[in-house]
């Protein structure tokens, strides 16, 4: 049996549902391989999974390939993946394994305004995956997001659509979220950030805040909505 422990957050008000959602989902990724899954949850809630079968020693290669693993240490001109954890006044935390700041200097790159504002222009929540290069790691730790991280951001921003950020939901949940309220004309696509991390694009005549309105009571989820500034 081989186990590894992803980069993957269990979060939510429902573990147990993130557990099984992640279990099926890897699954579903990992069809063609001999390998028997399961997922549990570590102290640090980390999604851990359990690989047993045949080719369980490539299904953790790339199970932790495809999503990181936590860092337990930072190294300055290294880049981790991590995940976006909050947005203080004066910074976004980030988490590595081990929390890691943004400082405002370094956020300068999105534009103006206080951490919360940028996060709010760019539809950013809580739990996106990110990647970031960490910059100095003495006392405090402090890193900055690499120039991929911000062209994708940007890119988000410059479009002539809006985007619609979606946490805690899987595909076929935001899909069905979206059928049942009538929306289904309304976007083009659903683009996968992470395991349980979308963003929803929508048509150009389409409102992001109106889909928000629309399905949000139907998911147990955070979002946050990008206006596209070539509408």
């Amino acid at each position: 049996m081989r186990k590894v422990v992803t980069l993957q957050h269990i979060y939510g008000k429902n573990r147990e549902r993130m557990a099984e959602l992640l279990k099926k989902l890897v699954e579903n990724e990992l069809k063609d391989l001999e390998v028997k899954i399961e997922v549990s949850i570590t102290p640090e809630n980390w999604a851990e999974f359990s690989l047993e079968g045949e080719d369980e020693e490539v299904s953790a290669n790339l199970l932790a390939s495809r999503y990181g693993t936590p860092a337990k240490k930072a190294e300055p001109g290294k880049v981790y993946m991590g995940f976006l954890q909050a947005f203080p006044e004066d910074a976004f935390t980030v988490n590595i394994g081990i929390p890691v700041q943004v400082e405002a200097e370094e956020l300068k790159a999105l534009g103006s305004g206080k951490p919360k504002q940028i996060a709010s222009r760019f539809g950013l929540i809580p739990h996106l995956p990110v990647e970031i290069e960490i910059l100095e790691a003495d006392k405090k730790i402090k890193a900055r997001f690499t120039k991929k991280q911000l062209d994708l951001w940007w890119s988000w921003k410059k479009a002539s659509t809006d985007r619609v950020v979606i946490n805690a939901a899987t595909r076929s949940e935001i899909k069905s979220a979206i059928k049942r309220t009538g929306h289904g004309r309304d976007i083009y696509e659903i683009e996968r950030l992470g395991l349980l991390e979308h963003a929803v694009v929508c048509r150009e005549t389409t409102d992001g805040p109106g889909i928000v309105a629309a399905i949000g009571p139907r998911l147990k989820s955070e979002m946050g909505v990008v206006i596209g500034d070539s509408r």
